[in-house]
């Protein structure tokens, strides 16, 4: 294609794009919710009730404890504490869990 043309096919192109303006995409906002922190501490102390190791998600066992205690002060101690528990007995988590899911 020689350049004349390549320019031609491009002007082309271009032209046909420049009427996409007129039909904007429609926008819809979504409301999201944030997780349950202590839906989200129930689900890790279910897995480790049915024999899931600890693993690297007990790195985050701080910042989880802080969002139940925003949510429920009392249910945030008791699994501070139960966590504290569980990392003392990492090789064998699911007694202590099963009871910790108890309390909650």
């Amino acid at each position: 294609m020689t350049r004349s043309g390549f320019a031609g096919v491009l002007a082309v192109a271009l032209a046909g794009l420049s009427g996409c303006d007129s039909q904007k995409p429609k926008v819809q906002t979504y409301e999201v919710k944030a997780p349950d922190p202590v839906a989200e501490a129930k689900a890790i102390l279910q897995n480790y009730a049915n024999g899931q190791p600890v693993t690297s998600e007990a790195e985050s066992f701080p910042d989880l404890v802080k969002r139940v205690k925003a949510v429920d002060a009392a249910k945030g101690d008791i699994l501070e504490q139960g966590f504290k528990d569980i990392l003392a007995k990492k090789n064998n988590p699911g007694p202590t869990a099963k009871e910790l899911l108890k309390k909650l």
